[in-house]
Order: C-alpha cells, then structure tokens, then sequence
C-alpha cells in the first residue's frame, strides 16, 4: 500500500492500464481539478477510469446531509460538482469516451483515455 497526495502523484507518466476511485473526489482536497489532471496523467493511452462520487442537486436530503453534517465534520470536501459541471470535466479530458449515470446523488462514469 502506498501513501500519497492525489494533486501530487508519484507515478511517471501513463503507468497505469486502470484507474478506479470509488466515492472518492466528494472528499478529495479543494484542488480537485488537480486530482483530475494528475490521473488524466498516470493513465495509459487507450486505460479506463471508472469511479463514481457525490454530485450537488440531485437530491435535497442528501445535499443537506452533505452540507450540514458531512462538510462539517471534515468527512467530504466542498466544492462540489453538480452533474452537469462533472461531465463538462470529465469530457474536457476525455472528450466523447465519457460514460455517466447517476443513482439519486451520486455519479458513476467510464472514461477511456
């Protein structure tokens, strides 16, 4: 296992095949379009990024839970993305190799570089 910064990578460029971030840009530093960069970066040609994590105004309850209870207590990160603004970041790495659903609060994405 190994340690690091997500804006900060210490991997050299296109090491991996498969990137997969389960829940976890919502808690991600407040330079989360840094975090995007640097997995944009240490992903192969042709390698997926899945992932899926909380995206803003899709639900009342949960973005009341995350704004009152989860940002509080350092659990989740603010900003958050609505979806449109995460598959417009998305898209402007990956282009059209962009894959989004999402179940109430959360989108769940397939990007292939």
């Amino acid at each position: 296992m190994q340690h690091g910064d997500v804006c900060k990578l210490s991997f050299e460029n296109e090491r991996f095949d498969a990137v997969l971030s389960m829940n976890g840009f919502h808690a991600f530093p407040a330079a989360k379009h840094k975090s995007f960069c640097e997995i944009y970066r240490v992903l192969k040609r042709g390698g997926i990024f899945l992932g899926c994590f909380y995206v803003r105004g899709e639900r009342r309850i949960a973005d009341w839970i995350v704004r009152y209870v989860l940002d509080k207590k350092g659990f989740f990160t603010p900003p958050h993305f609505t979806k449109k603004e995460a598959i417009e970041l998305l898209k402007s790495f990956y282009g059209e190799k962009v894959e989004v659903k999402n179940h109430r609060s959360i989108l769940i994405f397939k990007c292939v570089k």
